[in-house]
């Protein structure tokens, strides 16, 4: 028996392939699959099943692609209605790969078809769950995603929650490892462990929603209190998971169209694509095309354009580093984002060497933010996550989330100079470019963010440990 979990951290997101025998079955694989028929290929085996826990809403799943290279079934459990064929299993139904037997727990919560699907090895003992969102490390799904397309308040999805864990779930012998669908950072939970393998008998000790003496009513009150609003292209995933998407092979082919400075400016013109600057944070301070959006590759690149661009029909144009241009598109086809219509050949440099105009951002170290508020009194904007700045944050500074920066624009100075920050100069940066779009120009970002603020001697309020928040 091999079980692999394939983690993938831009997203919190764990996939799974378990093999016996030389038959795989593979788990809310995501949307490139080339690592998963590379894995069977090395293991000479071939793909019996495709299962899925539910239609996911931060991320599209490769089930269709995957399904069509291999000719493997695609599986959802109870309730689920997709546009396209799949056995649609039964509670309590198994399936046999290998010496190994897959039962169907039907837990319904996160949203009705949810699913989580129970591996017992060859002797018929269980193994391990895979629990797509309904138990998390430390957590459980929230239960207000599917609340419009159920009809149901997001009460009544935690109650039916908290009985599918305490019928399903929490019967189960606590030596069943727990292998969840994602892992802190994802949007589908509020309080995520970073660990992404436990047992059950550990998440019985210490999951709040799993506590032996917990009414329904408390459970309803824990689960949902706190719950921010969903990121605005989740349904849009749900929608391409339940109905279909184009392949991958597609996406890229019209994505990597190499576009000259001249072309990728007529381009932006002629099609009111949003100019998406994934380079570095350093390198777009330095220098970028005017109003382009800056959302790095080497950080939470995925969410943070679900969040902020939100509508994934918009088309895209690329400035990457040379030679990264295709791993940003697969990561935006992830999570939907397939109208990329082409990249800058040749990079940023490419559009400086031309003569064309281009645009900085001003940013300093902290130690200059420190003279300045000894000097005078000076707006600091603090993009960081509400919890975050309630932990700790800069005295008199003001907190302006970046998921919802849209929301605060008016809140920003008209023309005094004022300073940016967030947890380590990733988020200020996106800050920064998405007011720069705007019009908003006299902001002073602070390089290194927290993190160098608090080696000065610039006053924070005291620490509060954020698990109290």
């Amino acid at each position: 028996m091999k079980i692999e979990q394939i983690y993938t951290g831009c997203l919190a997101q764990g996939a799974y392939y378990i093999e016996s025998k030389g038959e795989v079955a593979i788990i809310d694989p995501l949307r490139e699959v080339e690592p998963y028929l590379n894995r069977v290929k090395e293991d000479n085996a071939k793909v019996k099943y495709i299962f899925e826990t539910h239609f996911h809403a931060d991320f599209v799943s490769g089930h269709l692609t995957l399904s069509k290279e291999t000719g493997a079934p695609i599986v959802y459990g109870p309730m689920a209605n997709p546009s396209y064929e799949a056995i649609i299993a039964e509670d309590g139904q198994e399936f046999s790969l290998g010496e190994l037997t897959i039962k169907v727990l039907h837990t319904p919560g996160h949203t009705m078809e949810s699913t989580t699907y129970l591996l017992r090895d060859k002797d018929g003992k269980d193994h391990a769950i895979f629990s797509g969102d309904t138990l998390f490390l430390g957590d459980v799904g929230r239960p207000d995603l599917a609340q419009k397309a159920a009809d149901m308040t997001q009460e009544d999805l935690a109650g039916i929650l908290y009985d599918s864990l305490r019928e399903k779930i929490m019967p189960l012998n606590d030596e069943v490892i727990v292998y969840p669908a994602h892992g802190a950072g994802s949007a589908c939970g509020k309080n995520m462990m970073k660990e992404t393998v436990d047992t059950l008998g550990n998440q019985k000790k210490m999951n709040y929603a799993l506590r032996a003496d917990m009414s329904k009513e408390e459970f309803i009150k824990e689960v949902t209190d706190g719950l921010l609003p969903p990121p605005k292209y989740f349904p849009l995933n749900v929608k391409m998971n339940k109905e279909g998407y184009a392949d991958i092979g597609e996406i890229l082919k019209k994505g990597t169209t190499a576009l000259s400075p001249e072309q990728f400016e007529e381009a932006a013109n002629a099609t009111n694509a949003v100019i998406l600057d994934v380079r570095h944070q350093s390198d777009f301070v330095k220098g970028h095309i005017p109003r382009s959006i800056f959302i790095g590759l080497d950080g939470g690149f995925a969410p943070w354009v679900g969040a902020l661009i939100a509508d994934v029909k918009q088309p895209i144009l690329l400035v990457t580093e040379k030679g990264r241009e295709e791993e940003a598109i697969i990561r935006l086809s992830r999570v939907g984002f397939d109208a990329t219509i082409g990249y800058l050949e040749g990079s940023f440099q490419a559009w400086k060497d031309a003569g064309k105009e281009y645009d900085t951002i001003s940013s300093v170290p902290a130690k200059e933010l420190e003279t300045a508020l000894a000097e005078k009194e000076a707006p600091v904007f603090d993009v960081r996550k509400e919890t975050e700045f309630l932990s700790e944050h800069v005295v008199d500074a003001h907190n302006t989330p970046l998921d919802y920066i849209n929301k605060y624009l008016t809140e920003f100075p008209k023309e005094e100079p004022f300073y940016v920050h967030c947890a380590g100069g990733y988020r200020s940066v996106i800050a920064a470019s998405i007011l720069k779009s705007r019009g908003i120009h006299n902001l002073i970002d602070v390089a290194g963010g927290f993190g160098a603020i608090k080696k000065t001697d610039i006053p924070v309020t005291d620490y509060v440990c954020p698990t109290t928040l």
